[in-house]
């Protein structure tokens, strides 16, 4: 069930004589709490597939908004439809059945695309808190279109390099007995464990610690740049504005709205990182037990905390598409579009009417400005 060209003998031995034991005393959830998880497993695929496809088409059909941001969730949003697609069909059909029958070979590749497409999503989201950190802290907007799409091919080639040794057998991967899903097995070789500590610290812990530091900054940034914009507009006496001060209170209301603006996609930025967070910590201690505990992987209950924290960590692609729904409007909006007719509750209003009743539409933000 397992393979490693190096050693592939040792793990025979090790998984046999782990079977025996960990097998009998295996115990699967119940048939109806399997069937029930595989079944919101699959309105998940729907769920996800359908709305990260939204994103790739607005991004795809509107040249408007192809912005460095709008590029990188689209990213994000195909990388999710991937992860939807290779792997979750195959976790449903493994929790109703409770066997793998795909073969030995497929495991280890769906192993693979599993942690590739992780691997890909979570390099986005560290590359767009970064962008925020230039943006609002250090003032440097440097990542435009062009840019975006080069680090973009270069974030796919460095998540393949990072995920491939586990298709060539770098360390091991067992057909799930006790798991819905192919699963990093115990191993007390240490190149496999400092293999899975790489790969456990480039999914989780180096973005996380990355992000965490980017977003406390651009808080507490926010923060002053919200103080100061207050204390200024507090000292201005309206009856003693010269044209000079008329000009100091517009540039003071323009940074106002600015900051505005910055801060409601930092927002929805830190909304998409704490959902990240709370899908991906789980798993990566899981992860980390799984390799390093001989007793946490062949205890009876490991097949209720595989199901229990894979299936956490495939609600993150679900989850993304939801945000974007919940807080951007030009999301929403496209998303009407491609509704057809008789979908849409509410009558589209015109253009002349929208303006007359939301002022705000006639101001446009630049292409250089997040959609986010």
């Amino acid at each position: 069930m397992s393979c490693n060209s190096t050693s592939t003998e040792t793990y025979e031995h090790l998984r046999l004589n782990a079977s025996n034991a960990s097998d009998a005393e295996a115990t699967p959830l119940s048939a109806p709490l399997r069937i029930s998880l595989a079944i919101v497993m699959m309105l998940m695929i729907v769920v996800g597939c359908l709305g990260n496809t939204v994103v790739c088409i607005i991004v795809y059909q509107r040249p408007a908004m192809r912005s460095a941001i709008n590029l990188l969730l689209a990213t994000l949003a195909f990388s999710d439809i991937m992860l939807s697609l290779c792997c979750m069909p195959f976790t449903a059909v493994t929790l109703i059945t409770v066997h793998w029958h795909f073969g030995d070979h497929f495991c280890r590749l769906s192993a693979t695309l599993y942690w590739f497409f992780v691997l890909e999503g979570v390099a986005i989201l560290l590359i767009i808190s970064v962008d925020r950190f230039l943006i609002i802290v250090q003032r440097q907007d440097k990542l435009n279109p062009r840019r975006a799409k080069v680090i973009i091919a270069v974030s796919w080639v460095l998540s393949f390099c990072i995920s491939v040794p586990l298709f060539t057998g770098w360390t091991f991967v067992e057909v799930p007995a006790r798991a819905p899903q192919c699963v990093l097995g115990y191993t007390e070789f240490p190149a496999d464990r400092a293999y899975v500590v790489t790969l456990v610290v480039a999914v989780f812990f180096a973005p996380f610690g990355v992000m965490l530091c980017s977003y406390l900054c651009i808080l507490n940034t926010v923060r002053k740049n919200a103080v100061r914009v207050h204390n200024q507009s507090d000292s201005l006496d309206l009856r003693q504005l010269t044209r000079a001060g008329l000009r100091r209170l517009q540039r003071q209301q323009q940074v106002s709205v600015d900051l505005s603006f910055k801060t409601k996609a930092f927002t929805t930025i830190l909304i998409l990182f704490v959902g990240f967070s709370l899908c991906w910590l789980p798993h990566s201690v899981y992860s980390l037990l799984s390799v390093f505990s001989r007793r946490f992987y062949y205890s009876p209950s490991f097949y209720t905390t595989s199901t229990c924290i894979l299936w956490l960590s495939y609600l993150k692609s679900v989850f993304n598409p939801i945000v974007y729904c919940w807080r951007i409007k030009k999301f929403r909006e496209a998303c009407l579009e491609l509704l057809p007719q008789t979908f849409q509750i509410l009558p589209k209003v015109p253009e002349r009417i929208q303006r007359r009743i939301q002022p705000s539409r006639v101001y446009v933000f630049n292409e250089n400005q997040s959609a986010v």
